[in-house]
């Protein structure tokens, strides 16, 4: 698929609805339902499961100590469709929708924190965003939140992230558990207009770039390119090699990642996605021409690395372009599509799994480095077991349907914080390497 139908995948790639979910005048229950490809799937509407469904809706409206609102109780009713699947599929109200398409776009008023729901309500640290109230605070990959200004999550709730959104100079209260720590504890935080700058850049030698991508945004990879073209300069012109730093970057938009993919291969696949229908269904490629002319690269990462950033660790590495430093990844495999209802929320669902090049699925596995790196030994060891596969309800990895032993959920990655592995990436980037093929012409 070529980049110019990309990011309608990414951004919009909405999945059709049954008609019996838009219009009054449905399809019988039993009548069969095209699928986006063209073919037809049986899908039958299970009028038991249904009758059952009402029957405690009712009892719930005429029985209930307390009477229930019918928007409420169909709204806990559509998240509890979502609720085992998998702890990505999420209800979404209208205002969590617009948040999530805030964070999309790089600004938005809050603390600055990647989260996960899980089944029993609360909110783990996927990673805390760079030099926001959240990191300022100490918040932690890892940590979960089980209160927001005191109030506990309920696991009926579905996303509630929602009360760390609220307007710049506001403060909120995260009630924290940390692995390691004997109780609970109280953060405050002071919210803010979080405007992430997901690409950062610096000379770490003498013509060795280090490039930070700390979340894939709209403007990432355009801003990478530019901060590559701003470290060529200082290099006078070139350089010899680029450290690149996805530690604890929680991963976003599919589209930034394989553009900057693109902007460092000749060629060669970038990633693979696969559903159980047909738009769910793409192959990303590389176009001819390598930004860094061939020089070397490394890719840093951690336990706190999903997503987005192992499809281009996972890419660079399977087509021989970036060695691959640090801690073994998160093991997020899975692509998330957002459907828009006609009330203004939206669903997020599971509807694929992607693919590294080579045809590996990561999910629950993560990527292995081909360079283990160690915590220092003043580094926080209370974060263990970090992993995808590690959450409940996780989406089933390969490897675990193969059967495959100590490999799945075992063997967790570490955070690696600090300029130490920085430091360590550097060392492996000057080590000598294979030559790289003769570069095709520059990309514009």
């Amino acid at each position: 698929m070529s980049l110019r139908r990309l990011a309608p995948f990414a951004l919009a790639a909405f999945v059709a609805l049954p008609a019996a979910a838009q219009e009054a005048d449905a399809p019988p229950a039993d009548a069969p339902i095209e699928s986006p490809d063209g073919e037809t799937a049986e899908a039958k509407v299970p009028l038991d499961e249904i009758r059952r469904y009402v029957s405690v809706y009712n009892a719930v409206k005429q029985a209930y100590v307390e009477p229930v609102a019918d928007q409420k109780l169909m709204h806990s009713a559509i998240r509890g469709l979502l609720f085992d699947l998998d702890p990505h599929s999420v209800y979404l109200d209208k205002e969590d929708a617009e948040s999530f398409d805030e964070q999309s776009r790089g600004a938005y008023d809050g603390v600055g924190v990647e989260l996960m729901r899980q089944p029993d309500g609360s909110l783990r640290v996927i990673a805390p965003i760079d030099d926001t109230p959240a990191a300022r605070a100490g918040v932690k990959a890892g940590d979960v939140i089980t209160a927001i200004d005191g109030k506990p999550f309920k696991p009926d709730e579905g996303d509630q992230s929602g009360p760390l959104r609220g307007a710049p100079g506001s403060k909120v209260t995260l009630t924290i558990v940390r692995e390691g720590k004997d109780k609970p504890f109280d953060v405050t935080l002071t919210r803010e207009t979080i405007r992430v700058a997901s690409v950062k850049s610096r000379m770490l030698e003498p013509g060795y770039g280090y490039v930070r991508i700390s979340a894939f945004q709209a403007d990432t990879a355009a801003d990478f390119e530019s901060q590559l073209e701003k470290l060529k300069a200082q290099g006078g012109g070139k350089l010899r090699g680029l450290v690149i730093d996805l530690r604890s970057n929680p991963g976003g938009l599919l589209t930034s990642a394989v553009q900057i993919a693109d902007d460092l291969l000749n060629e060669g696949k970038i990633v693979s996605t696969r559903g159980r229908i047909a738009i769910s269904d793409a192959e990303f490629g590389a176009t001819p021409g390598d930004r860094l002319d061939g020089a070397p690269v490394v890719v840093l990462v951690d336990a706190g690395s999903a997503s987005a950033a192992e499809v281009l660790a996972g890419a660079l590495r399977d087509n021989n372009r970036a060695r691959i430093v640090g801690s073994r990844t998160f093991g997020k495999g899975s692509v998330q599509t957002v459907l828009p209802l006609d009330n203004g929320d939206s669903v997020k669902l599971t509807t694929a799994r992607y693919y590294t090049p080579s045809g590996k699925s990561i999910q629950a596995l993560g990527i292995s480095p081909d360079v283990v790196l160690q915590p220092g030994k003043d580094a926080d060891k209370s974060i263990r077991n970090f992993s995808e596969a590690s959450l409940p309800g996780h989406l089933r990895g390969d490897g675990e349907k193969d059967g495959e032993e100590g490999q799945p959920g075992q063997n967790a990655g570490d955070v690696l914080d600090g300029d130490a592995p920085i430091a360590a990436a550097l060392v492996e980037l000057k080590k000598p390497v294979a030559s790289a093929a003769t570069p095709a012409p520059k990309k514009n």
